[in-house]
């Protein structure tokens, strides 16, 4: 399973060692008070009536303790993408960016405050299992890990932590599917996960279109996608389909770096609102090797983040049409940050804009050609749609 988009260029703080188990470097480590004059006497007291009270002495862990703590300040923001990860949870999420992991195979995020599916994965057990994209998540039960969960108030990588788990285990996910007047429950036997960043093959009768297949914007994808592009180059092609459907984000330099092959030197790809109002514009700087070939992009409601950035920025740069059906619609930035003993913290820096400043957050991207994907037939409805409108064909 993949954790939605919102991981994106670098801002890395690199930190060593980690919380002690001893009380007092604990208490003397967080002894301060916040500029606003905030006293921490009520978290003591608090702390302090645990250790005297508690009966189970054993449940009273102080690295659990202090990682639960911050994991409330952090959510007391009640911004979903904001999100403190004990060392597992952020290990999930490096291991997610690299493409390789047991699980379940589905993307997620949040619908307002609502766990949901973005996506489920080409060929992965969920997909196999009938998950659709813009599924409602209301309850989590796997008997193994000895779970059955409401998802109120749930973190994603809480969400990832219990989904995902070895391959060959069940996991039951509780469902609400729009159309459907009961919930649904879908049980799925977890598998190995290999995904990678991009996928091509040529198709068409004279197999001269190319579709190029982003399915992350992870560490590998910039170069994985320069291979691609040499072997399209290399071909004889009459156009090009740029396929994010699915595709939930990843890093935003990398989807400034594909999006600048198909741009001029020097043109806008994206710009960057900061908290404070200030405006950084990134710029293709790359040769635009793609520039004098006709594209044309699918996306659907798992084009999430960084996959918006590209659609974005190629539709208002070079006006290529988009395909499919209406995307995710996430417009915030977060910049994950390492932090003492392995944990980490993705914090919302930002949002970003379209080249026309336009802000898709909770809105999406609406295509120029929208096209339902009939899940009941083996046809790729949207991407013969995506082929026609390359070849002039009505």
């Amino acid at each position: 399973m993949f954790v939605v988009a919102g991981i994106f260029s670098a801002g890395f703080v690199i930190g060593s060692g980690g919380f002690s188990q001893n009380d007092k470097f604990v208490k003397a480590d967080l002894d301060r008070t916040t500029p606003n004059k905030v006293e921490f006497s009520l978290f003591w007291n608090i702390w302090d009536s645990l250790e005297s009270s508690y009966f189970d002495k054993t449940k009273l862990n102080a690295s659990d303790m202090v990682y639960g703590a911050i994991k409330g300040m952090v959510a007391a923001i009640e911004d979903p993408y904001t999100v403190f990860l004990t060392p597992r949870e952020n290990k999930i999420v490096q291991e997610d960016l690299q493409g390789n992991f047991e699980g379940v195979g589905i993307q997620i995020g949040f619908i307002g405050s609502q766990l949901a599916v973005i996506s489920p994965m080409e060929g992965t057990p969920a997909d196999k299992a009938g998950i659709q994209p813009g599924d409602l998540i209301v309850g989590i039960r796997d008997e193994l890990k000895e779970v059955d969960r409401g998802t109120v108030g749930i973190s994603l990588p809480e969400a990832v932590q219990i989904i995902r788990g070895p391959s060959g285990t069940p996991v039951t996910l509780i469902l609400i599917r729009e159309g459907q007047d009961q919930p649904l429950e879908i049980a799925v036997t977890r598998g190995e996960i290999e995904v990678d960043s991009v996928a091509l093959e040529f198709i068409g009768d004279d197999k001269n279109i190319a579709h190029i297949r982003i399915n992350k914007f992870g560490a590998e994808t910039t170069s994985e996608w320069s291979n691609n592009v040499l072997e399209v180059l290399k071909a004889d092609v009459d156009g090009i389909v740029v396929d994010v459907r699915g595709n939930t984000g990843g890093y935003l330099q990398a989807a400034v770096d594909i999006a600048s092959d198909f741009l001029e030197t020097g043109e806008v790809v994206v710009i960057e609102e900061t908290g404070t109002g200030e405006k950084t514009e990134f710029v293709s700087e790359r040769l635009g090797k793609l520039k004098d070939y006709n594209v044309v992009m699918l996306v659907n409601e798992g084009s999430a983040s960084a996959s918006e950035i590209l659609a974005g920025a190629l539709r208002d740069q070079i006006n290529v049409p988009l395909v499919g059906k209406t995307t995710f619609g996430k417009g915030t930035i977060q910049e994950p940050q390492q932090v003492n003993g392995g944990a980490g913290l993705h914090i919302t820096i930002a949002r970003w804009l379209t080249p026309s400043e336009t802000w898709v957050n909770e809105v999406g991207l609406a295509p120029d050609v929208e096209i339902k994907d009939d899940l009941e037939t083996i046809e790729d409805e949207q991407l013969e749609a995506a082929v026609k409108l390359l070849l002039g064909k009505s």
